[in-house]
């Protein structure tokens, strides 16, 4: 059986599969030709398989956003477009920008065998109680292999996604708490000024977010994590890691470690084209 340290690895090695689609310019395009601009595109194209959905389920399932961003994106975006169009127009800009980054590797073998095994994973997982996962569980799969595996990673990591952000309810985080926390783990390598700006909260939101988690004991004066504040995110990642090992039952562990080594190379190449386009 798969543990969930090894479900821990292989959601970090096999994330940049699916997280590319967040910053290829291909979907930036495509979202802009259905009238979706800036973070209207993400909105939409993150929560267009659960439909024609308002603001306030993707802030119930998204979590660490400020409220108003995503009331600024929805429901407007579907009186522009459509979840249907805003689906085909992300597995399209997927398939565009894979074929540019791995070039005549997008028809390798080993790509090939990595999307059966993933895809195996993705629909052993239960969607009871995982919004996110459910939908895109719904949608059709797409043929070619990249995109399987594109598609496979996707389910995978929202299957995990549902299951975080139910252990950081449980835990009493909100979402500036979550953010901080995370932050303080030393678990995100991201500069504090840029998640706080992508996610909408501004300065005074945001210390008060501080201030919450001091109160609370989890938090120093230099913003690093005391021992209860650490111990309080170790629960929250084991309790993730714990509930996402469902949809890894359907591999062995020779085939989960045979999934990580063919897949990495393509993961590799993806994560450096990310930022280096």
């Amino acid at each position: 059986m798969v543990d969930s340290t090894t479900v821990r690895t292989l959601w970090r090695r096999l994330e940049p599969f699916h997280a590319f689609i967040y910053f290829a310019p291909e979907a930036t395009s495509n979202y802009a030709d259905l009238g979706l601009d800036g973070q209207d595109g993400y909105f939409a194209s993150r929560s267009a398989a659960m439909g024609a959905v308002g603001a306030e389920v993707v802030i119930a399932t998204f979590f660490n956003f400020k409220p108003k961003l995503v009331h600024d994106a929805l429901p407007k975006a579907w009186t522009i477009t459509t979840p249907e169009a805003v689906v085909a127009a992300r597995f399209d800009a997927a398939d565009k920008t894979l074929r540019r980054m791995l070039g005549d590797d997008v028809n390798h073998p080993d790509l090939a065998a990595s999307a059966t095994l993933a895809r195996r994973a993705a629909q052993a997982g239960d969607p009871a109680g995982r919004a996110i996962f459910a939908a895109h569980a719904g949608l059709d799969w797409p043929e070619p292999a990249h995109l399987q595996l594109f598609h496979a990673i996707t389910l995978l990591r929202e299957h995990r996604g549902d299951a975080h952000v139910a252990a950081l309810t449980l835990e009493g985080f909100d979402a500036v708490e979550a953010l901080v926390t995370h932050l303080a783990s030393g678990d995100i390598a991201l500069p504090a000024s840029l998640l706080q700006a992508t996610r909408g909260w501004d300065d005074d939101e945001w210390e008060a977010g501080h201030e919450r988690l001091r109160e609370k004991g989890y938090l120093t004066r230099e913003l690093t994590l005391t021992v209860e504040g650490r111990a309080a995110r170790t629960r929250v990642e084991d309790l993730t890691d714990a509930a996402s090992i469902g949809p890894w039952s359907a591999l062995s562990a020779p085939e989960a470690a045979e999934l990580r080594e063919r897949s990495s190379p393509f993961t590799k190449i993806v994560a450096k084209a990310m930022f280096n386009r």
